[in-house]
Order: structure tokens, then sequence, then C-alpha cells
């Protein structure tokens, strides 16, 4: 089954809870791309290492395991478009019976870890990064001479394209004049600035979940980059910073982001701030049109009248599961707010859930 970021958060609560007396409990994560008939292949194998397990009860719940996950893989014709994560293992916590249960599920953003591993409990870091990953960021680390293109998704830094510039050093071939000289590395280097632009406008420019773009390098070659409007007006409206960095290569990437923690800490807090201000001002000014009480939201849910449900954190779990597909059943955006901020706060001390409205009611 496929699944929301607010399930799999649910989801990773339950599985994290559960542990096993022994090596018992299998994780298996399938990659988007990575052929799905090859990895059934690779657990029937496995069924063959796990006749070798010394212990009865072991050998027994990691074989059912692998023979339920196996059967499971057999109603997939192929990975789904993200990939898949399988949990399977006996939960119960009576050592003599069995409780052998699995979890499918279709990840909410790309997969891109492959794994096989039988533990005492189920290796979960790589779908708990995905609950960190609400947006993307650009970034982009440059000098006269080389550049990388790379892309923050959550804590991962990713390299996209690396680039170089073909501008000779500052020693000059015998016989040219100094003003020859910098022509052709000034030229050289603006053909430089063409293509990082062009090459950022083929990465960035459609991606929906792009937030903003980081730009790192030596004083004047960022600046000059950026200040020369190279990069198309969309692209450039959406630069968070610009930072000092020494390094244009991958460790300048990784150099960039420490050195803009602070700027993306502070994306997701703006975002959330400004839907609370909406709900606010909105409530404040034209009340008919904004509404934080339950009985009266499920009754603008029932009229189709809803246009946004915001709903905190700290609101009842169950509950926010119920609005989300309410949203989704009449086509209103469902934003889910934190209590980081005065805003989101004072939200939740109101009521904790609030809608604003397409029409009067």
């Amino acid at each position: 089954m496929k699944i929301s970021k607010e399930e799999l958060e649910e989801l990773l609560e339950e599985l994290e809870n559960i542990k096993a007396r022994a090596t018992e409990l299998i994780t298996v994560y399938i990659p988007m791309g990575q052929n799905i008939y090859t990895v059934a292949d690779q657990l029937e194998a496995e069924k063959s290492t796990a006749k070798n397990i010394k212990s009865t009860g072991t050998r027994k719940n990691v074989s059912n395991a692998l023979d339920k996950i196996t059967r499971t893989l057999k109603d997939y014709k192929k990975t789904p478009e993200n990939g898949l994560a399988i949990f399977c293992g006996n939960v119960s916590p009576t050592e003599s019976q069995e409780d052998l249960q699995i979890w499918a599920i279709e990840t909410p953003m790309p997969l891109k870890v492959r794994m096989y591993r039988c533990d005492k409990e189920f290796i979960l870091d790589p779908l708990k990064e995905m609950l960190a990953v609400k947006e993307v960021f650009g970034l982009l680390v440059m000098d006269r001479k080389e550049a990388t293109i790379g892309l923050l998704e959550g804590k991962r830094i990713e390299v996209i394209q690396k680039m170089t510039s073909g501008v000779p050093s500052k020693v000059r071939a015998g016989g040219q004049s100094s003003q020859r000289f910098h022509r052709i590395t000034e030229g050289l280097t603006k053909e430089f600035y063409k293509r990082i632009a062009e090459e950022m406008k083929k990465v960035f420019f459609e991606m929906p979940k792009l937030k903003g773009i980081i730009i790192g390098g030596p004083v004047p070659t960022k600046d000059e980059f950026i200040d020369g409007e190279y990069l198309p007006t969309k692209l450039r409206e959406i630069i968070l910073a610009r930072k000092d960095i020494g390094d244009s290569d991958e460790s300048g990437l990784n150099e960039l982001v420490e050195k803009s923690k602070d700027v993306l800490s502070n994306q997701e807090i703006v975002r959330e701030k400004k839907i609370l201000e909406k709900f606010f001002e909105r409530l404040g000014t034209r009340g008919e049109m904004a509404i934080y009480k339950e009985e009266e939201i499920r009754k603008a849910i029932e009229y189709g009248a809803v246009d946004m449900i915001i709903i905190s954190k700290s609101f009842d779990k169950k509950k926010i599961k119920e609005f989300k597909n309410l949203a989704e059943s009449i086509s209103a955006e469902f934003e889910i707010v934190s209590t980081d901020t005065a805003e989101g706060d004072q939200f939740a001390k109101l009521s904790g859930i609030g809608a604003i409205l397409r029409f009067k009611i």
C-alpha cells in the first residue's frame, strides 16, 4: 500500500516498539528502478541460508518470514514507482506463540537504499529520513575552474553535475599580452557561467518540491555569477543565500550545507508562519471565512466549502488521519503545523484545528 508521510510516522512508531529475542525480524528495502523479480530470487536463496540457523525457534521464524515476504512479492508485477519497504517477523511477546506479521509499504518518496537485513529490530533509518524531507534545496559551489551542482533532500546531499571551465591559469602562454590574455580568460569565464546556468535550469526549473537555491564559492566568483543575471528570473528569485566556500567539488557541497544551517532551519518555520498568519488574518477580518470549531469544520466539509484544513501536530493522531482523508475527498489543501512558533502555539491553544473556507456557509 502507498502511504502518506503522516501514516508513515504512525507506522514507524509501531515498528520501533517491536523487539525480538533473536535476529529474526526481516527488513527488505527495494529501491526505485530495481527489478523486483531479482529481489524475489535472492530472498528464495536466503531460505537455504536460514536452514543453517542453530536455534530451532529462530530458524522457524526466519524461514516463515521469508516465505511470507516472497509470497507478498508475487502480488507485484514490478517495483512501485518510489520503491518498496517490507518488514516481517514474529511479533508475539510470548516466546512459545507465533504472530507472524508483514508490512509492505510503497514509500511516499523515492527509496534509494537496497537492503536485506535480519536483526532483533527492524531497520527504519531510511524511512525516518523521508519524514524529514518536506522540500528540496538546490546547491551550487563554484569557482572559475569548476562547478558542482547538487541537491539537498532531507539530510542527503546528491551530486547532480560536475563541470569544468577550461579557463587557463594566471600564468600566460608565451607571447600573449596581458590585455589579450585577460580578454580570453574573461570570455571563457562568461561562457562557463552560461553553461552552469543552463545546467541549473535543466535540473531545477521544473522541480516541484524545490524550495530554494544556495550558492557558494570565492567572494568575487559567486557574486559575478549571481549578479550577472545568468540564471532565469524564476531561479534567481529563490536564491536563499550566498556563502563564502573554498572548495568547488563534493566536499564544497558539504561545507555549503554546513554553513547554511541557519537558512535551512528557518524555511519550514517561515512556511508555517505564513499559513497561520493567513488563517488568523482571515479570522480577524472576515470571520465567516475562517472557522476553528471541529463541528463547524465537519459541517463545512459536508458542503464542500473548505479550501484548506490546518491541524496542529499536537492534535489527536487518529483525527489527523481522518481529517486528511476528508480533505482529500473534497480536494482541499491539508497542512500540519508544529508548535515551534508563537503562531503555532497560539493555534494549538485555540483548538488545534482550523479551516479556511472557499465560500460562506
